[in-house]
């Protein structure tokens, strides 16, 4: 298995293209031919590998881990009594 920083955006296209054509044929009553990749107008093409590749960055980018604190409410006596 291929790290995220290893695999291509246009390669991550191209089979989320190939897949989506592949589950569309369920779909499709008309039983019309999926388009190729190489069918696919060029500037979808680039539309997919850019939404690929932005896909990638974000999966690759670390999710910031959960704070333990609680946003509004004060540490433990931290809290200021009396008004």
């Amino acid at each position: 298995m291929q790290a995220i920083q290893d695999v291509n955006a246009e390669q991550l296209a191209r089979l989320f293209h190939h897949y989506r054509e592949a589950l569309a044929e369920d779909y499709d009553s008309a039983g019309q031919t999926s388009n190729s990749w190489v069918r696919t107008p060029q500037s979808e093409r680039k539309l997919m590998v850019a939404a690929a590749r932005l896909a990638l960055l974000e999966l690759s980018t670390a999710p910031e881990p959960p704070s333990s604190q609680r946003k509004y409410y004060a540490q433990p006596g931290e809290a200021e009594w009396g008004c």
